[in-house]
């Protein structure tokens, strides 16, 4: 598991910080076009400022700083503003699905970058990926992939206006499938994915399973080898908690009804039955468990 933050409240907010900027421009929306246009000019020579003063630190820099400052994820968001990465985009999409490669693969798939095509304006960028494995065959699976997959492309590559999923070279149906679409009952009803830190679970031994009530939503948490798994606490055999569950060789047992679910293959159960997971990603270094929740909830 990689180093996690000193300082893991801190750095949340650092990440929320962009949306924070965008609610105050908005509010001053009410003023007046005239406050509107200050408000955003202000931001934008706080922005350049401190731009130039980032691309003199790289500059002055031996040739490999840019690099060290990009493994940190904050830091990385800042070079790519100003234009100062050290990676283009194919490779920051490709680390990216590096990363959640894990993930995929304990829900029985895995995904290949297909290729990322320039748009007709400039920044403008859509990667087309293609989604592979058994996990396809449980929509509840498929969704937490595309959302993990989503998340992790869209912050390593902001440039990136649009995800294309289409089918696997080998198979005979083909077509192209917008990812907002793939999304739509994530979103629907008013709800959209956040993200939630629960650190707590790095302290998880191999085996161990435990539970937490993240955002008001009670999880179910295990560990199966170096690879945390997370579900909603809920059974859908005997409609009850799991709270009390074991596992034994990847198999998680409702301690109600008995009901044995495959933990690494999307908590795949007997007769169709299956337990609801959940992207559980490293975000910063520390454990991140992401929720459907209404909109405009987020600080």
């Amino acid at each position: 598991m990689a180093d996690r933050p000193e300082n893991p409240e801190k750095d949340t907010q650092w990440r929320a910080a962009g949306d924070r900027i965008q609610t105050l421009l908005d509010s001053c929306a009410a003023s007046g076009a005239a406050a509107y246009e200050r408000a955003q000019q202000l931001v934008r020579e706080v922005v350049g400022l401190y731009g130039a003063g980032l691309e003199r630190i790289v500059r002055a820099g031996d040739a490999g700083l840019a690099e060290r400052l990009a493994a940190d994820d904050l830091v990385a968001s800042l070079l790519l503003v100003h234009g100062l990465h050290p990676h283009d985009v194919h490779r920051r999409v490709s680390d990216a699905l590096d990363r959640v490669r894990p993930y995929l693969g304990s829900h029985g798939g895995d995904v290949d970058l297909l290729e990322i095509v320039a748009g007709e304006g400039p920044g403008e960028n859509t990667v087309r990926l293609a989604f592979r494995g058994s996990c396809k065959s449980c929509p509840s699976s498929a969704v937490t992939l595309e959302l993990a997959v989503q998340d992790a492309v869209r912050a390593a590559a902001p440039e990136v206006t649009s995800i294309e999923v289409v089918t696997a070279p080998t198979e005979k149906v083909t077509g192209v499938i917008p990812a907002e679409s793939l999304m739509a009952h994530v979103k629907s009803n008013g709800h959209a994915a956040g993200w939630h830190a629960v650190p707590e679970v790095g302290d998880l031994a191999p085996g161990e399973v435990a539970g937490f009530l993240v955002s008001g939503t009670p999880l179910l948490v295990c560990r199966v080898g170096d690879l945390p798994l997370a579900y909603r606490d809920h059974c859908p055999v005997c409609d009850d908690s799991l709270a009390g569950a074991l596992l034994r060789d990847a198999l998680l047992g409702c301690p109600r009804c008995g009901t044995q679910f495959d933990a690494v293959h999307a908590g795949a159960g007997p007769g169709g039955a299956h337990l609801e997971p959940l992207p559980l990603l490293l975000r910063d270094g520390v454990p991140s468990v992401a929720l459907d929740e209404p909109m405009g909830a987020r600080a």
